[in-house]
């Protein structure tokens, strides 16, 4: 199975992912931040991902610390679960509806990270979660991981909503994208390496 560990611990949180990308969905995620630990686990679920979290960090400040560094950890860990990215479709999409909301998220795992984000959010809390939270995890993510990144939204109006469906298509595209497929030779690249 291809997995990792990543840790990362510094003045502000303390962070350990642990990935296996031919999972089941099995999870057990812990974070200060019950929203966050909410999406999360739907990364996991959705993606088929075993993933076991715990990140602990200065929520007393706010969650930015937490939120950003969860996703640059976690990005980390997909990347080095991948090795060289050889015999993966790299690239993956879904387009998803959860009730009035609907979001599509591209992403190829490409070895260069670019992201983008259009999402409008209003600046607004889900229990402890600042919404703008959502776009700093995904961000991370793409620094972490080495990928391109895009995720907007087609419509919707509640925010958990949106949010949440963003989770679920990030998960959708992530999992198609490191599905090794037979008929891929290698890495799937004209230059040879998607790590460079």
């Amino acid at each position: 199975m291809r997995s990792a560990t990543i840790e990362r611990k510094t003045k502000e949180t303390q962070i350990v992912v642990t990935i296996g990308l031919d999972g089941t969905g099995k999870h057990d995620v812990q974070t200060p931040l019950p929203f966050l630990t909410h999406m999360v686990e739907q990364l996991a679920r959705h993606g088929l991902f075993d993933l076991t979290v715990r990140a602990t960090g200065d929520v007393e400040i706010d969650g930015h610390h937490t939120t950003e560094d969860l996703g640059i950890v976690l990005g980390q860990a997909v990347a080095k679960a991948l090795g060289d990215r050889g015999g993966i479709r790299r690239y993956g999409w879904a387009l998803l509806p959860m009730d009035e909301a609907r979001v599509a998220c591209t992403l190829d795992l490409s070895g260069r990270p670019f992201f983008v984000w259009e999402v409008a959010l209003p600046k607004a809390k889900l229990g402890t979660f600042d919404v703008e939270l959502a776009e700093v995890f995904f961000e991370g993510f793409a620094r972490g991981a080495l990928c391109n990144l895009h995720l907007e939204k087609q419509r919707g109006d509640n925010l958990h909503h949106v949010i949440e469906i963003s989770f679920k298509a990030f998960a959708k595209a992530l999992e198609a994208a490191t599905r090794l497929d037979p008929r891929v030779s290698g890495v799937p690249s004209t230059k040879g390496t998607l790590t460079d």
